[in-house]
């Protein structure tokens, strides 16, 4: 089969490659976008030999930089838009307690057969004499064809060398909404044990894209039926099941999780408001509890999520910074809009609200319209209406308070000098007084109003100002 191919940077490195007659290929995802029509900005080369000295040759003719990477075998150059790596073909073998591999030099064959799957295996010829020409020797247009992820080997062998690759199949049937074959689901849950000795970093890198496609509810279905999903986020797997008590159940909060992340996906990009959905309901198990008058209750199950997210961070390896105090700020604040949804929303609750949401507060909106997952037409409509009205009333006393990322307008520096004490204990109740009052709306968030407050309550307090 051979495929008209005029990529102004592959007929370059032809034409290089057949001056120092030099076997190449491009390879791999390049190749499978290319059917998929999906613009592709990474370019893999395959050459017969070695790769590294072949990347050398074509930077000099390009006339720009090639970063070597010795370990690996590889070396890659930007050019334009684009990254194109190089590496020379090889065969590799595995030992049961590593997946990295022992390498030695092969052919395009051997190349071919070390990869993941048959849909990344597809090689095109750049050389003169066959330019153009598609090697496909595992069938890889057909599984693209019929969506299909499918290994060159036996997958068996494939996920045991590289547990890595299991992930990798989620994650691409997830990508691209392929199916996995069923042979590979039965290797993964096999095998599914064997992610533990891949790395964290890796494991949390094919997660984070999983969770950034159009539908992630599909790979973490495939990630709980195959098991991997205990050995890499238990606490996800403990959300799974229905308990039942005197004919009540509750509902199956795995299942919920993965329909609110599916809604959140719907509406933004942003992968950490995607891990917020992700854990918003996280301490549910933990919270359960029954009772004949009320049924199943979860209280306090957003104080003790946000408790449980730096931990969950660190297990994930990922990162410990704002980013994760964002999710934490969403998770604990993910019932309040729905609370304020149900009740006569008062200005005060409303700005307490926009005080501790600070600029988080468009996306815990949005958090709360993701979780409400319920097939009923009449609450759906009822939580809808009542959310408008809370956006509203969001938007009139931000408008008017301006209480956002609000720092109150007395200082503990105020105080000291108010009242002649030294930072303590009586300050920071004044403080908090002062901001209490503002945000229960006894007195305006302005500065000459906040500080007569501040005199009155030190004075209730005992205290004697000195310079009023």
């Amino acid at each position: 089969m051979e495929l008209y191919i005029e990529h102004p940077i592959l007929m370059k490195l032809a034409g290089i490659a057949d001056q120092h007659q030099i076997e190449i290929y491009v390879i791999g995802g390049f190749v499978r976008d290319l059917f998929l029509k999906r613009p592709s900005k990474d370019i893999d080369i395959l050459v017969v030999g070695n790769g590294i000295a072949f990347a050398k040759m074509v930077a000099r003719e390009l006339e720009t930089n090639v970063s070597v990477f010795k370990n690996f075998g590889t070396a890659m150059l930007r050019y334009d838009d684009l990254e194109i790596e190089f590496v020379g073909a090889r065969k590799e073998s595995y030992r049961l307690n590593s997946r990295k591999p022992i390498v030695e030099d092969g052919t395009l064959a051997d190349d071919q057969k070390r990869r993941d799957f048959t849909i990344n295996a597809m090689a095109i010829s750049l050389n003169q004499a066959d330019f153009g020409t598609l090697l496909d020797p595992f069938g890889g247009i057909v599984d693209l064809q019929a969506k299909h992820i499918r290994t060159p080997l036996n997958p068996k062998e494939t996920f045991s060398d590289d547990p890595l690759r299991m992930l990798r199949a989620i994650r691409f049937a997830t990508q691209l909404n392929f199916s996995i074959d069923g042979e590979a689901v039965d290797a993964i849950k096999q095998h599914a044990e064997r992610i533990q000795i891949v790395s964290k970093e890796r494991i949390s890198d094919e997660l984070n894209k999983i969770i950034l496609a159009t539908r992630p509810s599909i790979g973490f279905n495939y990630l709980f039926d195959t098991g991997l999903l205990k050995h890499i986020f238990p606490q996800l797997v403990d959300l799974y099941g229905v308990e039942v008590i005197d004919g009540k159940g509750h509902k199956d909060n795995f299942y919920h999780t993965l329909q609110v992340l599916d809604n959140i996906a719907g509406t933004t990009n942003d992968l950490w408001l995607r891990w917020a959905a992700i854990l918003h309901d996280i301490a549910k198990p933990t919270t359960k509890r029954f009772d004949k008058v009320h049924g199943w209750t979860f209280h306090g199950h957003e104080d003790r999520g946000a408790r449980m997210v730096p931990k969950i961070f660190a297990q994930l390896k990922l990162p410990l910074n704002e980013k994760m105090k964002y999710v934490q700020k969403l998770v604990q604040l993910h019932l309040r809009p729905i609370v304020l949804a149900q009740d006569i929303i008062t200005d005060s609750a409303v700005r307490r609200l926009l005080f501790e949401a600070g600029d988080a507060i468009e996306d815990l909106m949005l958090l709360c319209h993701a979780d409400v997952t319920t097939k009923n037409e009449y609450k759906i409509k009822k939580y809808r209406q009542n959310f408008e009205l809370v956006k509203q009333k969001l938007k009139d006393v931000e408008e008017r308070d301006q209480i956002r990322n609000w720092q109150p307008p007395v200082t503990g520096e105020d105080i000291m000098k108010a009242f002649g004490l030294k930072a303590g204990k009586e300050v920071g109740l004044i403080k908090n007084h002062v901001r209490e009052a503002i945000l229960e709306g006894e007195i305006k968030n302005e500065r000459e109003e906040a500080m007569a407050f501040m005199i009155r309550r030190g004075i209730e307090m005992g205290l004697s100002p000195i310079e009023i």
